[in-house]
């Protein structure tokens, strides 16, 4: 994604992401259930569109408290569905509240979800490639296709290719230890 690097700096909304986050290792729940949830959703659409409605998304998902996404019912679906300040389509919404019911199972099975990333960096003798990242996502998550799986991994360091190496953002996610520089 290195034509980011060119395009992202300056602008109003892109650019604070891609200075500041994308790439970056995260290891808060909430975080990480927000990125997945916002990659699900830009399926099909831009991804400034996902950041111009990054606070309706926050508002409508209780913070991406993962414990109440996750225990949402058939009044929050519609809730959902209705509203505006996200994107309404109830294959991600249905997604959505699916996935966040896995990240809980992952804190019993792997003591969380950045834990389950981190378990999952290898495979075998090797570093796990986006195939085998995409092959794992498509078993565990809803709605966790080739380019929303790599986009995720990506933006969290798991995966290289979020900077180009003359980026001036490259070495501080390097530094910031993305798993994907670490040597196994």
């Amino acid at each position: 994604m290195s034509g980011y690097c060119d395009s992202a700096p300056g602008h109003p909304l892109h650019g604070p992401y891609h200075d500041g986050e994308y790439g970056f290792l995260q290891r808060d729940e909430s975080v990480l259930f927000e990125r997945l949830l916002l990659e699900i959703n830009q399926a099909g659409l831009s991804w400034e569109t996902m950041l111009r409605k990054r606070e309706g998304f926050r508002r409508a998902y209780d913070g991406f408290d993962v414990d109440k996404v996750a225990a949402y019912g058939e009044a929050d679906r519609a809730r959902l569905l209705t509203d505006a300040g996200i994107i309404r389509n109830r294959l991600k919404v249905d997604a959505a509240i699916h996935n966040a019911g896995v990240i809980r199972g992952l804190r019993a099975s792997h003591g969380g979800f950045a834990a389950w990333l981190d378990a999952h960096v290898m495979d075998g003798d090797a570093r796990r490639d986006k195939a085998g990242w995409v092959k794992l996502f498509k078993r565990t998550f809803r709605f966790t296709g080739g380019e929303i799986t790599g986009e995720f991994l990506m933006s969290l360091g798991y995966l290289p290719g979020a900077h180009r190496e003359s980026c001036p953002v490259f070495e501080r996610t390097v530094s910031a230890g993305a798993p994907w520089s670490q040597v196994p």
